[in-house]
Order: C-alpha cells, then structure tokens, then sequence
C-alpha cells in the first residue's frame, strides 16, 4: 500500500457541482502484470483510518490481489467528487455527506463500514467513551444543556456538516432552536483556543482535541454524535457507480479485507489505538483517554435510514433521500 498526499481538493469542489456524467462506463479494469488490481482511495487522515492501514500492514489487501493506493483529501465532499469523477475508486465519507450527495443524484455505492458505534452504545452510562466527538464548555460557564445555547457562539469546522447537524439536534430535542445559535467556522486547533480564551462559548470539536480541550480544563457538555446515530456505521468507504462497473470484483475484495481488518481492530484495541496516534500525530495517551473507536463488519440499511430522517427533520434535507434498493454494495 502506498499513502501520499493528493490535491485533490479544487478539481473536487468543482466536479461536485457538476450533474452525474453521461456516456458509457469505462470497461472492467484489468489486473496488472502481477495480477493485482490498484485501487486508489481516500481518505482524511483520523484515527479510525486504523482499519485501513491494518489491511495493508497485515497483508489483507494483498490476499484479496489489490494493491491500495491512499491519498489524504482535504474534507469527505472533496472526496465524494474525486469518486464521482474517476479520480479515486473509493473514498471515506460520513453518512451526512453521502446522504447529502444522493440527495443531488451523485451516483454512489456504500461499499465497506469504515467506522461506527456498537449496537446499544447510545445507552451507555459514558458516552465520551464511544464518542469521538464533543461539544464542549469552560468550566465554569452558565450553559448546562443544550438549550442554553440559544443566543450563544458555538464553533464547527464547516457550516451545514456533521457537527452543526448533529448539536443542532441537541438543541431542538431540549426544545431549543438551532437557528438562533451564533454557528461560527473554526478549525479544530483554533476553535479550542477560542473556547480558551472566552471568544466562543461552546466548540463542537473531535478527537484527540476533544480529549485535549477536558485535559485544559473545560466540561463536556454532550456527546452530539453517538445522540444522533445512536448506533451502526457512521464512517463510509464509497464508490462511484463507474468504479463499481468496472472494478466490481476488486470492490468485492476490498470489501472483504476492510471486514477482516476490522474485526482485527476491535480485536486489538491496543494496537489499533496505536496506529491511530501515529496516524494523527497525537501522543498515545492522549488517544487512549478518548474514546475508543468500533470499526463494524457490516453496513445495515436501517441506521443509514436514521440519519436520513434526521437530517429531513432538522430541515438539512427538504425530505428524506429516496435510497436506491442497491445502495449497499453486494446487497
């Protein structure tokens, strides 16, 4: 497996403006001389990229006769266009972002989960534990729910994405109302700070800042994104429908070594949990504080179904996407 850096990011934004090509689809791809099939995929670059990197560190992929080529994109839409266009085979998305592109016709199949809760974790007593996403107050600040966050300054890293989705549905299930919620676009690293130093009142971040923001002194307020999912595979490998044409059998085993390479993870937490400190050069302690990432072995049409309606709800999507019977590959 070869990782590179891959800008993909403009020609990505530009192609997902475009409608869905026509034309013929390319032929099935054909082995090279060694009899492997490359597939090229992206990916951007968190801790439950573990699975992956298993895969190809424990001979997987070479097993199933691929040879993966992963490019680090700058955000899950960039990578849906690169799918759309040909540029990659497969990248990962939420589940937000693919039902948003579906809901433009952007021809996509879900192809592997790449990570996701455990059936029940949303009724745990810790969610923080499941949860790699936080929404998070000082602590000594007046909100104590979400609700109080009416009239306040959250922090997201990008308007209309997972994060504000996800705390606009805590606000509205205490009865509150997202549209009145100052949404300001921070990264990561500059939301904290400003949750720091009192510039914003609450940031919606993921680990390990999420981990880093409780080690300076701040409160978590909730775990948005277990609340919104509650269960099931959140994190998605997806292709575009030229790809699953023409390269059906190497989905087929890719498919089964992501699988394989998952039930590892969840197997060997400590070692997984290694390779995700070394993929998002955060120290191991920090990454064992947080929550513990679950990589499912299968994607079920029902909790993609939740997200969907929820979206709908909250008023993202003008109505729940129409999902095409086949929309999970090899089902």
């Amino acid at each position: 497996m070869r990782r590179r850096t891959f800008p993909l990011a403009l020609a990505a934004v530009l192609s997902l403006a475009l409608p869905a090509c026509g034309g013929a689809p390319d032929p099935p791809a054909a082995p090279a001389a060694d009899g492997t099939t490359t597939l090229k995929v992206g990916t951007i670059g968190i801790g439950s990229d573990a699975g992956i990197r298993l895969a190809a560190d424990k001979g997987y992929f070479k097993e199933q006769g691929l040879n993966v080529e992963i490019s680090v994109i700058a955000n899950p839409p960039a990578g849906i266009a690169a799918a759309q266009s040909g540029q990659l085979d497969l990248t990962y998305t939420p589940s937000i972002p693919l039902l948003n592109a579906l809901s433009q016709n952007v021809p996509l199949k879900i192809v592997a989960a790449a990570d996701g809760y455990k059936d029940g974790a949303s009724e745990g007593a810790d969610l923080n534990r499941v949860d790699d996403t936080g929404l998070l107050v000082q602590q000594a600040s007046s909100i104590t729910r979400p609700k109080d966050l009416e009239g306040k300054s959250v922090s997201v890293p990008a308007r209309k994405a997972q994060l504000e989705v996800t705390v606009s549905k805590l606000v509205k299930d205490d009865g509150g109302d997202p549209a009145k919620v100052n949404w300001m676009v921070l990264d990561p690293s500059s939301a904290l700070q400003s949750l720091n130093s009192g510039r914003v009142d609450a940031a919606s971040l993921v680990a390990p800042f999420t981990s880093k923001a409780a080690s300076e002194g701040n409160r978590l307020l909730a775990s948005p994104g277990v609340e919104f999912f509650e269960q099931g595979a959140i994190g998605l490998w997806v292709a575009g429908a030229n790809t699953v044409k023409s390269k059906e059998k190497a989905l087929e085993g890719f498919q089964a070594a992501i699988y394989k390479a998952n039930a590892y993870a969840n197997g060997h937490i400590d070692e997984a949990q290694q390779l995700s400190a070394e993929i998002t050069k955060t120290p191991l302690d920090v990454v064992k504080s947080g929550a513990v990432n679950y990589w499912p072995e299968e994607v079920r049409l029902e909790d993609i179904e939740r997200a969907n309606k929820n979206l709908a709800e909250l008023g993202f999507l003008n109505a729940p996407v129409k999902l095409p019977a086949d929309v999970i590959f090899g089902k």
